[in-house]
């Protein structure tokens, strides 16, 4: 099987949706370490500078499936990225069916264990989620 880099593919105009390790401690609401955040970002700036317009998500914590809950909402990673790129980077909570991004925006896909279907890798919910982008970057390895 052959792997390509993100450096393999031209990215520009390209809907990148990037799957990161965002799953950060929280504590009272607030990051307590942003260890993996910062980790992530090589593969956003890489994807930003190739041109492409870039879609994150991530898990944070263990909520229910198909059920949002407010403290494993992923807006306190979306403000942190904020502050580490210089750039807004906006929350999109309802994104399955479709997400609005253009080359050199950030949007953050609120946390993927919201979705119906997550933990059991349900095939429909897959192809939705393929259908949102042109080239789709794991980078969900932990730190």
């Amino acid at each position: 099987m052959t792997v390509l880099q993100m450096a393999d593919v031209d990215l520009a105009g390209k809907r990148v949706f990037i799957r990161a390790d965002l799953n950060v401690p929280l504590k009272e609401g607030a990051i307590a370490d942003d260890t993996r955040i910062r980790a992530s970002l090589p593969a956003i700036r890489q994807a930003l500078k190739a041109g492409a317009a870039v879609m994150l998500t991530s898990h944070l914590g263990r909520p229910e499936e198909g059920v949002f809950s407010a403290e494993n909402s992923l807006q306190p990673v979306a403000d942190r990225l904020t502050e580490l790129l210089g750039q807004p980077v906006t929350l999109k909570r309802d994104w399955v069916e479709g997400v609005e991004v253009q080359p050199g925006q950030v949007v953050l896909l609120e946390n993927c264990r919201f979705n119906k279907g997550e933990k059991k890798n349900d095939p429909e919910l897959s192809q939705k989620m393929a259908k949102l982008c042109d080239v789709f970057v794991m980078d969900a390895f932990g730190t």
